[in-house]
């Protein structure tokens, strides 16, 4: 760790003398990319994060929204149920991940399911998005067992179901893998708490595992490039996780939330006790004056940098009124919780004192928000020239269908509890996760991912196809969309190409959500994910969710009767141009081509979704997304339903495997129901009807093609053949 000697300059000058050691490491951390985002800020403004159901929105630990009563209407009412609220958030736990898969996975699960815990909710949903290297080599797979271990081992123990997320296979991860956590809680006006301190006098509070020498200079470590050492050098900046430490602080916390003992509270994570405490009274315009010898530590001879800067987990700040402090103690003793009064708000300027000695004196929030932005030169991504190799119709829906990205990925989410809280009505394998509030009687869609192939060929149309598709995830369980969070990825935004890519995507991103009036609500960037095999793919991981009356959404999964229909743009019937750019095809069998048009209105067309989606005739509905129409049929095909498809006269190829968003194909009784509703919105086209057969029959152009029941049994177990 060392800090940037421009950066020393300015903050001597600012405080006119030199910096302790102390202060200078406390500085290099708070003032990285990881935690100050000095190259990603300037361009976050392009997201609206305001709307009439936002009631905290980014700059917290989690975002809070709130739940749209039964009628409809998102303001608040006068009823309990009005009164409801979720919370959102998402993080990244990428360069731990490559150095230690299953820690540095696992911590990033307890990470987020802290900063749910520091707004007063209580964490009912975690999802997961993750992006590994090219399947077939053996350190991809490493990484893949290793990170989805980690992410069952701590969410399993602590009791919060994994029930959506998404899983990328792609050469550019190879060196550096993404792993991308979002977690939902819930709570009430009554139990809402934020991170801003409240008044001086009042007792900071650190509740929770003893402070040990783990995770030190995680923020710097994740702001650099890996290198070729990592896996053995960067150890020590990976955290440790204790997923029982971790269950016995969320009841802790839930004590101290319904007896209202606590102000304010932050979750100790990157930066740890120095990135929290300073955060916290920096929100409320305060300073603190904090003792470091007086955390509970489990190491002996710690000095006061590794006090201040570790990122031992399972720890939470509290600021607490002076006559509550008692109450938490005994609260965090019941809990078998270790508790120290470490300091107190006070007027201003975060001090801490280690040894006799002042060893941080400075404005906090200067060492909060006085990092300089940078100012980057980017160059515009280049569009693609169309290139399309020869393919043989059999041999392309076998490479497609069974390709690690697009097949079932039924390996990971069987290693979930996905049904702990029993609140789960719809779990993972299907376009989005249900979950039940009962306490409005509405069911909670979630869908959370992205998809490189998308972003790499266009990043801005890419991302604004990662909106939609995860906008047309929710509508097909009857969802309107209510509020999104994102994990931003990109490599090293120095480069002029790489921070082009990104830019793209946050302009992709930000202008779908404002054409679906989804707000963003909250996020975080992750940049410097290169390694000596190259940059990522700029990847924008989108966590979304939605609310629909009741919990019961039909499923993906064909029925062996009713009419299937397609519904968007109809590439066989002349009224689309196709576009393979962006599709697994391509990416299977070689060539490039632009990536295809997003239909002109997206919101409507989500609209119409979810309203067929609601209807007593829709036997299921399945959004067309990666892997286009021919992935997203054998998908629907069961051992009890099959598929009989009939596209007509049209190109095989376009038709099935271009992967425009902003399509569903939707299985009904009532036909006609389903054309009255998209009139206007978007055309539709009966295409086939359900069977007994448990095999999907294609007839397209001149080929009839029978995808067997071996075909589609091999898209379920692709993965897991090769991983057990």
């Amino acid at each position: 760790m060392s800090l940037a000697d421009s950066d020393r300059e300015l903050i001597e000058d600012e405080l006119g003398r030199t910096l302790t050691p102390a202060e200078a490491t406390l500085f290099e951390n708070l003032w990285s990319e990881h935690c100050a985002y000095r190259s990603s800020r300037p361009l976050l403004s392009a997201f609206e994060s305001e709307g009439e159901q936002v009631v905290v929105g980014p700059g917290d630990d989690a975002a809070v929204v709130r739940l749209p009563s039964p009628d409809g209407d998102s303001t608040r009412g006068s009823s309990r149920a009005d009164d409801t609220y979720i919370t959102l958030g998402i993080e990244s736990h990428n360069h731990p991940s490559y150095v230690d898969p299953f820690d540095g996975a696992a911590t990033g699960v307890g990470g987020i399911v802290r900063d749910t815990l520091s707004m007063g909710a209580y964490p009912i949903a975690l999802t997961d998005s993750l992006y590994f290297g090219d399947f077939d080599r053996e350190h991809s797979r490493y990484l893949f067992e290793g990170v989805v271990e980690g992410i069952s081992h701590y969410g399993n123990c602590i009791g919060v179901p994994t029930v959506a997320g998404s899983v990328d296979f792609h050469p550019d991860y190879e060196g550096n893998p993404l792993v991308n956590v979002a977690c939902v809680g819930l709570l009430d006006d009554e139990r809402l708490i934020t991170a801003v301190a409240q008044k001086p006098g009042n007792n900071l509070v650190l509740v929770g595992q003893a402070t040990g020498r783990d995770g030190l200079g995680g923020a710097s470590f994740a702001s650099e490039d890996l290198s070729e050492d990592a896996e053995t050098e960067d150890r020590p900046a990976v955290q440790v996780g204790d997923p029982y430490t971790e269950k016995l602080l969320i009841e802790a916390n839930e004590v101290f939330v319904e007896e209202g003992i606590v102000e304010s509270a932050r979750d100790l994570g990157a930066a740890g006790l120095g990135g929290a405490s300073s955060e916290l009274v920096a929100k409320g315009g305060l300073g603190a004056r904090i003792d470091l010898e007086a955390v509970h530590q489990r190491e002996p001879n710690m000095n006061a940098l590794e006090i201040l800067l570790a990122e031992s987990q399972e720890r939470m700040c509290y600021e607490v009124t002076p006559e509550n402090v008692d109450r938490v103690r005994e609260v965090a003793e019941r809990f078998d919780l270790g508790c120290s009064v470490i300091g107190e708000v006070t007027e201003s300027d975060y001090v801490c004192e280690f040894q006799g000695e002042d060893v941080v004196s400075v404005d906090a929030e200067f060492l909060g928000e006085g990092a300089p932005m940078n100012d980057l030169d980017h160059q515009e991504p280049a569009v693609p020239e169309t290139d399309l190799p020869d393919v043989d119709l059999g041999d392309a829906i076998e490479s497609v269908v069974g390709s690690p990205t697009t097949a079932s990925k039924r390996w990971v989410y069987r290693q979930y509890d996905h049904e702990v809280g029993v609140r789960t009505a719809t779990g993972p394998g299907d376009d989005a996760a249900i979950v039940a509030i009962r306490e409005t009687g509405q069911g909670l869609a979630i869908s959370a991912g992205s998809d490189p192939l998308w972003t790499e060929c266009a990043p801005v149309e890419g991302a604004r196809a990662v909106a939609l598709e995860n906008a047309t995830n929710l509508a097909a369980k009857g969802a309107t969309p209510l509020a999104a969070v994102n994990c931003l990825n990109g490599g090293n935004p120095e480069k002029p190409d790489v921070y082009g890519g990104f830019k793209g995507i946050v302009d992709g991103l930000a202008g779908m959500c404002a054409d679906l009036s989804v707000p963003i609500v909250g996020g975080n960037v992750s940049l410097y994910n290169d390694s000596p095999s190259g940059p990522i793919p700029p990847t924008p991981t989108l966590a979304m969710v939605g609310t629909r009356e009741g919990y019961d959404a039909p499923p993906a999964a064909a029925a062996s009767e009713g009419t299937l229909l397609l519904v968007g743009d109809l590439p066989f019937a002349g009224e689309a141009e196709t576009h393979l750019g962006g599709s697994e095809l391509l990416a299977r069998l070689g060539g490039s081509d632009r990536f295809p048009e997003l239909p002109e209105d997206a919101a409507g067309f989500v609209a119409a979704l979810a309203d067929v989606a609601d209807d007593e005739s829709t036997l299921a509905t399945h959004d067309v997304s990666h892997g286009g129409l021919a992935v997203a049929l054998a998908e629907m095909v069961t051992e009890d339903a099959g598929l009989s498809v009939d596209l007509g006269d049209a190109d095989p190829v376009g038709t099935l495997f271009h992967e425009q968003p902003g399509r569903a194909v939707v299985q009904t009784t009532d036909p006609d129901a389903v054309r009255e509703a998209f009139d206007g919105v978007a055309p539709v086209a009966e295409i086939g009807e359900g069977t007994k057969s448990g095999s999907l029959d294609l007839s397209v152009g001149e080929t009839d093609f029978d995808a067997e029941a071996e075909i589609v049994a091999d898209w379920r177990s692709v993965i897991e053949r090769e991983m057990d």
